[in-house]
This record gives structure tokens, sequence and C-alpha cells, in this order.
């Protein structure tokens, strides 16, 4: 590596950094003047308060490692340009895909750093940080949780398979409304149970059914039993039957793998939410380079306005990248569109625009 790659390199590294550096601060700061109050209220302990902010500054970094990334190249990439360095470092005879390179190797080393996050120490920040806003700050587990509508398949081993149904689930309670199990055999009904009310109990870990009915369906007749209350056991805990809406964000990659293929069995309506964060892992990264190539195109032009234009640019192509992103995740999450579509969206179109820009700043 020749003297002007390691120089480059060190600039795309060390501002970087001192991106994160400087805005988490401000950030946290924010967030402190935001809840404080709350905390103050709620005698939220100092502990639970420093491991809190512990996992805001992995949660923070990762959720805007796009805009990071993206200033810090606009800012020493203009710095350069306006002390005409990228002039004379052209001017030698090397070409521009060449002065490139060096902020690839920054890339590639930023989006295995990216990788790594994601993969294993982002999702116990986010457990952290979500746990801590919603048992201190929100008060109320039941907003993180699907409550209502809730189809599970419980059950599938060769030609069996169960299924259950309940119309709406408190968490707290651990108690569901008009609970359905259905037991088939190569598709066809053996078993149906219905019940008005059905509740946990942690301490038996048996299911007590209210208003119960059951149907076994028989060769000539069917065998029909009813009780006003029941006690039975089921192969599903109150966790599988109801998992936290954020939960695939607090998993590692495989974990959040074997989890998706388990929801995916039972029918879990909330699946592209969790595909959409199992292909953010992989998209993020991808990003760094997008955006690397985006920023050198942008701002390795002299301008008149310095490099305050470059940096106007370069924030409304940043937040334009976060909009696309966000929005995208969100109709993956509530239509019909496919979710790895949706997450690589942004990137594609982004990465067009690159493709553009690059060919523009080589002429």
């Amino acid at each position: 590596m020749k003297i002007i790659d390691k120089y480059i390199l060190k600039r795309y590294l060390v501002t970087f950094s001192v991106m994160l550096i400087l805005f988490i601060p401000i950030g946290i700061t924010i967030d402190v003047s935001e809840k404080v109050n709350r905390m103050i209220e709620r005698k939220v302990p100092l502990s639970a308060v420093l491991v809190y902010y512990g996992d805001f500054t992995i949660y923070f970094a990762n959720l805007l490692f796009p805009i990071f990334l993206f200033l810090s190249i606009i800012w020493f990439t203009s710095k350069l340009a306006n002390n005409t360095e990228i002039i004379a470092i052209l001017s030698s005879g090397i070409s521009f895909s060449r002065f490139l390179r060096p902020f690839i190797f920054g890339a590639i080393i930023v989006s295995i750093f990216a990788l790594i996050m994601g993969f294993f120490l982002v999702p116990k920040a986010s457990k952290g940080f979500n746990d801590f806003r919603y048992e201190y700050l929100k008060g109320n587990n039941n907003k993180t949780r699907e409550t209502s509508d809730i189809f599970r398949q419980i059950k599938k081993e060769g030609k069996i398979e169960e299924n259950i149904y309940v119309s709406n689930y408190n968490y707290l309670s651990q108690t569901g409304f008009n609970f359905t199990f259905e037991k088939f055999r190569d598709n066809v009904l053996v078993e149906k149970v219905t019940a008005n009310r059905i509740r946990y109990n942690d301490v038996t870990k048996r299911y007590m059914l209210f208003n119960y009915n059951q149907r076994i369906v028989g060769e000539n007749d069917d065998q029909i039993t009813s009780s006003e209350k029941i006690t039975k056991e089921y192969d599903f805990e109150p966790d599988d039957l109801t998992p936290v809406v954020y939960v695939a964000e607090t998993m590692t990659i495989g974990q959040l793998n074997a989890f998706i293929n388990k929801e995916r069995e039972r029918g879990n309506a909330n699946i592209n939410t969790y595909l959409v964060v199992f292909h953010k892992k992989f998209s993020l990264p991808i990003s760094a380079f997008i955006l690397t190539i985006i920023a050198v195109a942008v701002s390795s032009m002299k301008r008149r306005g310095g490099m305050g234009v470059n940096l106007a640019i370069g924030i409304v192509i940043a937040f334009t990248f976060i909009f696309f992103d966000k929005v995208f995740g969100t109709l993956a999450e509530k239509s019909s569109i496919p979710p790895l579509l949706a997450v690589w969206f942004p990137n594609i179109v982004f990465g067009i625009l690159a493709a553009y820009l690059l060919r523009n700043a080589k002429r």
C-alpha cells in the first residue's frame, strides 16, 4: 500500500470515528432531556440507567450508521478538494478509479465491523434498550406484543398437525379469549376444542379453559365433551403464543434464522417484520460501499461555495437514503411487498445513483 493510500485510509477511518464520538453524546443528551423526568418519577436505579445508555450508544450508532459514514466522507474529501490535494493526486497520473481504492478499503473495514455488530452486538444492545423503555418508561409490556387475531401452528409431525387460535390475548394476565384448538391427520380434522377463555397457570404449567367444548371426529359418529371449567396441557408456552414485536432485533443471526423458520411454520402474520430485520443485517454493510462512492463522487470536486455546498448535498442524500430505508421497511411489514425487495430497494436505487455520479466524476 502506497503512502497516499495509507493517508486517505487513515483520514477515512479517523474522521468516521470522530463523527461517532461527536454525535453519540449529543444523542445521549437529547435522550436524557426527554426521559429524565420520567426516570425520576419512577425512581429508576442508577445502575439500570448506566446499562441503558451503554446499550443506547450501540443502538444509536447502528441506527444512524449511514448518515455518520456519509457525512464523514463528505467532510474530509471536501477538505482534500479545497486544499487542491485531489487535483495534485490526479495530475500525477493516478486515475480516479485508483484514487478511489483506499476509500473502498475503508468501506470494507467499516462493512465488516457493521456486519459483526449487526450479527452479535446490536441484538444484545437492542434487547436492553427496548426492555428498559417498556419496563421503566412506558410501563406496559402489553404494547410490545401481538394481542389480537393470533394464529399458531404448534405441532407438525408426519401426518399430524395442530393449530391454535385466540381472538385476543392479554399477556399480563396470560389470558386468551375465543380459544380454538384443531388437530388434523392427513389434512382431515380429527379433533376440535373451543373455549370462551383460556388462562395459563405458571405454577402447574397447564392451561385452564372456561366454557370448554371438545369434539372428536369418529368414522361413524362424533364424541362431544363439554365442561364449564377444565385443566389441559398443551405443547406451547405463552411467549410462543405472543412473541414480543421487537424480538427479532434481539437475536443473533443464527437465532433469528431459526426463529423465522419456526414462526413461518406457525403461520405468524408478523413474519414480514422479522424478515425485514433479517435482511437489514446484510443490506446495511453493503450500503457502506454505495454511500462511500456517492460521497467521494459528490465531494471530490472543488466548488465555488466550498465545503458547505458539499455538506448540504451530502445531508440531503443521506436523509433521503434513510427515508427510503424506513418507508420501504414499513411497507414490507404492512403490505404485500416482499421484504427482500423492500429492504434492498434503497441500495439498488442509490447503487444506480452511485454508478452515475462516479461516471461523471471520472470525466
